[in-house]
């Protein structure tokens, strides 16, 4: 289910029989994907035109699309079982956060002088998202450890 949910948002809700949730955010992600001309950023960046990425990018919508995505991933993977320690959700969180951060930023970071632009960017701050996710989520399981007397 978790890899449906990563190769469209709503396919592994609707292989988990929750039909309404996975028609929503499939209707949700065709909305975002198309008002923030998603695909045309994609097939611009895998040329190499990102300047024309950059001019193509409607950030208004596209910011939403890292939260849509990672919620999807999230909730199909927690439908089948996973996710049930503490702060498990946590690298989700951080990896949407992240990425919308890498978004946001993606007109004017270069790395080595190279502009990387509105799909690349944000691939590139998703590991620091997964990273980070992981770490605060160890550390809020070890506090609640530590105040209920138990081991992790």
């Amino acid at each position: 289910m978790l890899l449906w949910s990563i190769a469209f948002p709503g396919f592994g809700q609707l292989l988990n029989s929750k039909y309404v949730k996975g028609l929503v955010l499939i209707g949700l992600e065709f909305l975002v994907n198309v008002m923030g001309n998603f695909n045309t950023i994609i097939v611009l960046s895998f040329h190499g035109r990102i300047q024309e990425a950059i001019e193509q990018t409607n950030y208004q919508w596209l910011m939403f699309y890292p939260c849509l995505y990672f919620f999807a991933i999230w909730d199909a993977y927690k439908d089948v079982g996973g996710g049930k320690k503490p702060y498990s959700f946590m690298p989700f969180v951080f990896s949407a956060y992240f990425v919308t951060v890498g978004l946001i930023l993606s007109p004017t970071v270069t790395i080595f002088g190279v502009l990387i632009g509105p799909m690349w960017l944000p691939i590139l701050f998703l590991p620091i998202g997964i990273v980070i996710g992981f770490i605060i989520q160890w550390i809020l399981r070890k506090i609640n450890a530590g105040e209920s007397g138990e081991g992790m």
